[in-house]
């Protein structure tokens, strides 16, 4: 019995823990302001995804834990399981709403710059901007701000294609983009602003990303609420985990 004991203990040495931990961290940015982030750090991780929600931009943190229905907060634990570290991104704290306009702002792009930052310092690891919604404007300014040296590469999912939405993804200067690009939509997103029929404009402007792949889905289901929120099939109601799936896949491998 004693033995066994000793040679449990050795295992026990022998063999690295895999050690993880979630905070909800407020990262500074510019003078006077911070953002609040959800860290989900693992010590088994490859890179790391910065989810950007869309809506107003909140994570809806009650006791210390987001509980936003967003896709990407609500999918969080997900992209965890995929051997990602995560980085749930909320609002500023001297801003209540991340509007169309803000998020192509230099005070936001100026704030994820800092988050990013921050990200690659603490785990240096490779760093993914996964944007969905009004997320997907931020993502897309945010990856042509940077000038292509900050991340390994973008997500844009249920983006913003409408015309009339200020930084719709289609008529920002995409041709500056020049790390890999995953677009993955809905084919039964009924979002006025997220139409199905313009992802091409947003392939068609990525004219020097070194990779990139158009993803359309048709699965899900039980979709409720209004057609521009999360729990509709602009938010991938009833596939969280194909879409998280594809999306991981895809950043583990990108290939057109």
């Amino acid at each position: 019995m004693r033995l066994t004991f000793l040679w449990v203990v050795f295992l026990m040495l022998a063999v690295p823990v895999l050690a993880s931990e979630n905070q909800l961290l407020n990262v500074d940015t510019r003078p006077g302001a911070s953002v609040q982030i959800y860290y989900m750090k693992s010590d088994a991780a490859k890179a790391t995804v910065v989810l950007l929600p869309g809506g107003a931009g909140g994570l809806g943190v009650k006791d210390e834990t987001p509980t936003s229905s967003n896709f990407l907060i609500r999918s969080r634990e997900l992209f965890a399981a995929h051997g990602f570290n995560v980085a749930a991104v909320g609002k500023p704290s001297d801003r209540e709403d991340l509007d169309f306009s803000y998020r192509v702002s230099a005070n936001h792009i100026e704030d994820l710059r800092h988050v990013v930052s921050f990200l690659k310092r603490d785990a240096g690891l490779p760093v993914w901007l996964v944007g969905t919604s009004r997320g997907s404007i931020s993502a897309a300014a945010a990856a042509i701000a940077f000038c292509n040296e900050e991340l390994a590469g973008m997500v844009l999912t249920s983006s913003v294609t409408s015309i009339q939405k200020p930084g719709a993804v289609p008529y920002q200067a995409l041709e500056a983009i020049r790390i890999p690009v995953l677009i993955l939509h809905h084919e039964r997103d009924a979002c006025s602003a997220s139409s199905p029929q313009e992802v091409a404009r947003i392939t068609r402007g990525l004219k020097n990303a070194p990779v990139k792949k158009e993803v359309f889905v048709n699965g899900g289901g039980s979709p409720t609420g209004d057609p521009c929120e999360a729990l509709h099939w602009h938010g991938f109601i009833g596939m969280e985990s194909d879409a998280v799936a594809i999306i991981a896949e895809w950043i583990k491998s990108p290939r057109p």
